[in-house]
C-alpha cells in the first residue's frame, strides 16, 4: 500500500445494529477498492472482516477489524464494529480511533435501538458521521419511512442526498440531489442517465432542504440563498463538508451492500465530506507537569500515538492496534510508553486488512496499523518520543454487569482459567475476573450472557480449558437479636497433661461488623494470659453462623467468668471453651439471616418506567424514586436484595429492547424475610 498525505487519509467507525448489514458493507467497499476480485458471505463464513471462528460460528461480528480501503487517491481506514450490544467494547475501540463515523441502518426495519446508540456515542464524543440506509433494493424495505424515522429521531440536521429511482417497484438507481445527476445500475457498475420525467415532487423537497443547510453555514451563502442566486458547485461541496463536520448536516446516503448498489457513491460522500485528520476535531493531550497540550497531524513533529485495541492469541501472538496522531512511528524505533513508564523496542509494522498483514516501515501521522510483540503495551496506552511525552485520554468503557461463577469441568484447571481469561481481558476490557474469598468462588463479569458465552468457548478452543458457570453464591451473613448467657467447658484426660477450659460468656447484638470482645472477670477466675485465646477461638468461631454456616456479624462478647486447672488449662483449651460456648448461646439468641442489599440505578426510556418498577417489586425490591432525565428516560432508584439480580442485565434488555442500562452496588445487610431464610437455611443443610 503506497503513502498517502495526511489530508488524504481517512480513518471511518461503521457502527449500527446487529444484521444491519456492517461486515457486507465492509465486503462492498473493498471489492470497489480492488482488494477483492469476489466479495465473502457471511453464511459461507469468507468474509475478511468476520475471520474468527466465534464469528463464523455464530454468523455475526463479535470483533472490530481494520478493513483498509483505497479510492479516489485516498485511503480510507473503515473500522468494522460489531453491532451486538454485547460486545460494545468493540464499539467504543473503535470509535477511539476514528474521526468520523457511517451509521449503517437496515432499510426493512428501520431506525433501531443499536443506531440511536451509536448516535448517541457519536454526539457525546462530537464525531461527525454519514447514515446508510442498506437494503433497499429488498421487497420489504421503504426509503421514505425510514428516511421519515430518521428525521424523527436525529432532528433537522437529516439530509438526503440521493433519491432512488424506482422502475416498476425496484430500485434501479439514484439521483444525486446534491450535484443534480442521475444514475443507473448496470451490474456492480452505474452509468449516467438523464433524470427521469415525474421526479420533481420527490427532488424538489430534498434540494430545498440541502440548499437551506448550505446557506446556513456562512453568511454571504445565506445572502446568496435569499437574492435566488445558484450555489456553485465547490459552494456546495465546501459547505455540506464544513457542515457534516461541524454535525449541522448529516448526509443519508443508501444502498444494498450484498449487491454492491451504491457502495460507490458511499465512497465518494467520505472523501468528499468527512474530515481527514488533519481536519478533525482538536485533539489535547497532557504533558509532565498536566498541562494540555494540543497536537497536530504532522509527520514531521514528535510521536505521539495509542493503542486502542489488543489481540492476544495463542497462535498469532499479542498484536497491538495503533492509532499515530502526530509523527512517524518507524520499524525498530524505541518508543516511550507514558503509561507504563518504560520504553518499548518496535520491532516490525503491518498494515492490516481483516487478518491479512502488509508489513510496512512507517506509519505516519494520521494512520493506523499494527504492532506486534509489544511487552508491556495494553489498550489506552499512550507510545511517544521519550524527550516530548505526553498522555492521551484512555477510552472509557461500560462496566461489566452480568456475573457468572466460574468453574472447571476438569480438577485443578483454576489456573489454566486465570492464565486464559488474563488474555482474553487484555483483548477485552469489559471483561474481568474475580475470586470470592468468601464464597471461594472464580466469578467472571462481562456486558450480557453471549459476552460471556464467546469468552468461555474462547478458554476451550483456544487454551484448552472446558468449564461450567452458573448463577455466583450470595454472600449471606447471620447476627443473633437478643442477649444471652452461655457457659463453654472444654475437659479431657488421657494420661498425663489434660486439657481444661471453662469459661462464662454474655452475648449481645451489636452495630460492629466485626466482634466486640470485653473481660469483666473478678477474682482471676480466668487468668489474663487465656483472655486472647477465648476472643481468636470466638472469632474463628464466626466464620460460621449457627443457622446456615454464613460468617457472624454484629456480636458483642462479655467474658465474665470461668475457672482454670494450674496444670491441665492452656490456650488451647480456653479457645475450644470459648468455641463451645459460641454454639451454646447462639442457638438461644434469636439468630437470623442477614441479606446483602444492593442501590439500584437503572435508566430507561419513561414508556418502559411502569414495567420496570414491577420487575423491581417482583425481585422484594423497593422503589425510592425517579428522577425524569429531559431525553426521554428516567432514572430509577432502588433498594433489591442482591439474591434477585442475577438475571437482571437480561431481562432489562429484553423488556426494553436494549435501551435500557443499570447500575448496582452493595448498600448495607438487612434480615432476610422468614420464607427467603427459611429456603437459605434448608438448602445449606442439604448441601452439607
Amino acid at each position: 500500500m503506497k503513502d498517502y498525505a495526511v489530508s488524504n487519509i481517512k480513518n471511518v467507525v461503521l457502527l449500527g445494529h446487529g444484521r444491519a448489514g456492517k461486515t457486507s458493507l465492509a465486503e462492498a467497499l473493498l471489492r470497489c477498492g480492488g482488494a477483492l476480485e469476489r466479495r465473502g458471505s457471511i453464511q459461507e463464513g469468507n468474509t475478511v472482516s468476520d475471520y474468527d471462528p466465534e464469528e463464523i460460528k455464530r454468523l455475526c461480528s463479535i470483533a472490530t477489524t481494520l478493513i483498509p480501503v483505497e479510492w479516489d487517491g485516498h485511503k480510507i481506514n473503515f473500522i468494522d464494529t460489531p453491532g451486538s450490544f454485547d460486545f460494545v467494547a468493540e464499539q467504543y475501540e473503535g470509535i477511539a480511533a476514528a474521526d468520523a463515523a457511517v451509521l449503517v441502518i437496515s432499510g426493512k426495519s428501520g431506525v433501531s435501538v443499536g443506531a440511536e446508540k451509536a448516535w448517541k456515542i457519536c454526539a457525546e464524543k462530537n464525531i461527525p458521521l454519514i447514515i446508510y440506509i442498506n437494503k433497499v433494493d429488498d421487497e420489504k424495505a421503504d426509503y421514505a419511512k425510514v428516511l421519515g424515522e430518521l428525521k424523527d429521531t436525529f432532528g433537522k440536521a437529516i439530509a438526503p442526498f440521493l433519491v432512488p429511482i424506482k422502475e416498476e417497484g425496484k430500485i434501479n438507481g439514484f439521483v444525486n440531489v446534491v450535484h443534480m445527476k442521475a444514475r443507473r445500475f448496470d451490474g456492480e457498475n452505474v452509468v449516467e442517465i438523464p433524470i427521469p420525467d415525474g421526479m420533481e415532487d420527490e427532488i424538489n423537497p430534498v434540494r430545498d432542504m440541502i440548499l437551506e443547510a448550505v446557506a446556513e453555514t456562512d453568511d454571504a451563502l445565506m445572502e446568496k440563498y435569499f437574492n435566488g442566486e445558484e450555489f456553485t458547485r465547490d459552494e456546495i461541496r465546501h459547505a455540506l463538508r464544513h457542515g457534516t463536520k461541524r454535525r449541522e448536516v448529516i448526509p443519508v446516503m443508501c444502498g444494498s451492500a450484498i449487491k454492491n448498489k451504491g457502495t460507490r457513491l458511499l465512497l465518494d460522500a467520505v472523501c468528499h465530506y468527512l474530515p481527514s485528520p488533519d481536519d478533525a476535531a482538536e485533539l489535547l493531550a497532557e504533558n509532565a507537569d498536566g498541562e494540555p497540550v494540543e497536537l497536530a497531524a504532522d509527520p514531521s513533529k514528535p510521536l505521539v500515538a495509542q493503542c486502542f485495541k489488543t489481540i492476544a492469541d495463542p497462535f498469532i501472538g499479542r498484536l497491538s492496534f495503533v492509532r499515530v496522531y502526530q509523527g512517524t512511528l518507524k520499524k525498530d524505533d524505541t518508543v516511550y510508553n507514558t503509561n507504563k513508564k518504560a520504553e518499548e523496542k518496535i520491532s516490525r509494522i503491518f498494515y492490516m486488512c481483516g487478518k491479512k498483514q502488509t508489513e510496512t516501515d512507517k506509519l505516519c501521522a494520521g494512520d493506523i496499523g499494527v504492532i506486534p510483540k509489544l511487552s508491556i503495551t495494553s489498550t489506552g496506552d499512550t507510545l511517544c518520543t521519550k524527550s516530548a511525552a505526553v498522555l492521551l485520554e484512555k477510552p472509557e468503557f461500560p462496566e461489566p454487569m452480568m456475573a457468572m461463577a466460574i468453574m472447571p469441568k476438569a480438577k485443578g484447571d483454576e489456573e489454566k482459567i486465570s492464565a486464559g481469561l488474563s488474555k482474553l481481558m487484555e483483548e477485552d476490557p469489559t471483561l474481568s475476573l474475580t475470586l470470592n474469598t468468601e464464597t471461594h468462588e472464580q466469578v467472571i463479569r462481562g456486558v450480557g450472557e453471549q459476552h460471556i458465552e464467546v469468552a468461555v468457548s474462547k478458554l476451550a478452543s483456544k487454551y484448552g480449558v472446558n468449564v461450567e458457570l452458573k448463577l455466583p453464591k450470595v454472600p449471606y451473613r447471620e447476627t443473633i437479636r437478643k442477649s444471652v448467657k452461655a457457659e463453654g467447658k472444654h475437659k479431657k484426660q488421657s494420661g498425663g497433661h489434660g486439657q481444661f477450659g471453662h469459661v462464662w460468656i454474655e452475648f449481645e447484638p451489636t452495630d460492629s461488623e466485626t466482634l466486640v470482645f470485653e473481660e469483666k472477670v473478678f477474682g482471676g477466675a480466668v487468668p489474663k494470659n487465656f483472655f486472647p485465646a477465648v476472643e481468636k477461638g470466638l472469632r474463628d468461631s464466626m466464620e460460621h453462623g449457627v443457622l446456615a454456616g454464613y460468617p457472624v456479624v454484629g456480636l458483642k462478647a462479655t467474658l465474665y467468668d470461668g475457672s482454670y486447672h494450674s496444670v491441665d488449662s492452656s490456650e488451647m483449651a480456653f479457645k475450644t471453651a470459648a468455641a463451645l460456648a459460641y454454639k451454646a448461646g447462639l442457638v438461644q439468641a434469636s439468630p437470623v439471616l442477614l441479606e446483602p442489599m444492593g442501590e439500584l440505578l437503572v435508566n430507561v426510556p419513561s414508556a418502559d418506567m411502569g414495567d420496570i418498577m414491577g420487575d423491581i417489586n417482583k425481585r422484594r425490591g423497593r422503589v425510592l424514586g425517579n428522577d425524569p432525565q429531559g431525553d426521554g428516560t428516567v432514572t430509577i432508584t432502588a433498594d433489591v436484595p442482591m439474591a434477585e439480580m442475577g438475571r437482571f442485565a437480561t431481562d432489562l434488555r429484553s423488556m426494553t429492547q436494549g435501551r435500557g442500562s443499570f447500575s448496582f452496588a452493595f448498600k448495607c445487610y438487612e434480615q432476610a424475610p422468614d420464607p427467603v431464610a427459611k429456603k437459605i437455611i434448608e438448602e445449606s443443610s442439604v448441601s452439607e
